[in-house]
């Protein structure tokens, strides 16, 4: 018996949770029908990317390459700023449907790399542009296109030119149910040097709305 089968056994059997914290947190919680409380019932528009940050969630949180315990009570994940950016990323950014020539669209470049079925290991890369983020760029020009053109990714920017971003790689290892190591792996591939914050974040999920 593998140890992951060990781990997968005792959980089965509820001698130690092992999946009591794994990747629930979603990566985003706008342009839900969850979250909408809009008068006229447009569900799949009334909270966009551009409002997420200002928004308490009411019915979960969402965050980048986070994990979460199972009742999502408490999130962890992490905020990054290239010191161009007019926000912080802390969620993946996308368009509502109305906004995107093809319908509802995240603009992001992230992979899920390895992740075992007790989450006792779990690997992420996100590319974070080293440029300013051309949130609005994005919405114009996709919004702009009929339905019978094609999409306008982020790649298609020029922002991701001569490699200019940052591979950020996120780990996660459990010793145990309730202890996890997390390690963060930053690099740049561009041809300069360039800087990035990096925030881990940990937050208790709003309750009280």
């Amino acid at each position: 018996m593998t140890p992951e089968q060990l781990r997968l056994q005792q959980s089965q059997e509820r001698t130690m949770y092992w999946k009591r914290w794994g990747p629930y947190l979603s990566e985003r919680a706008w342009g839900t029908v969850r979250e909408d409380y809009s008068a006229d019932g447009a569900a799949w528009d009334y909270l966009p990317h551009d409002q997420a940050r200002s928004k308490a969630f009411r019915w979960g949180e969402d965050g980048l390459a986070g994990i979460s315990d199972r009742h999502q009570q408490l999130c962890f994940a992490l905020a990054l700023w290239n010191g161009r950016d007019p926000i912080l990323k802390e969620r993946l950014f996308g368009l509502t449907g109305e906004e995107g020539n093809h319908g509802e669209d995240v603009k992001e470049y992230y992979y899920y790399l390895d992740n075992t079925p007790t989450h006792s290991y779990m690997k992420y890369l996100y590319k974070y542009p080293q440029s300013e983020y051309p949130y609005t760029n994005l919405v114009e020009e996709n919004r702009r296109r009929g339905r019978l053109s094609p999409e306008y990714e982020l790649i298609n920017t020029g922002i991701f030119d001569e490699d200019r971003y940052f591979d950020v790689y996120v780990e996660y290892a459990k010793a145990s149910p309730e202890d996890i190591l997390i390690r963060l792996t930053i690099s740049n591939r561009g041809p300069e040097e360039a800087t990035l914050d990096l925030l881990p974040t940990l937050w208790l999920r709003n309750t009280w709305s």
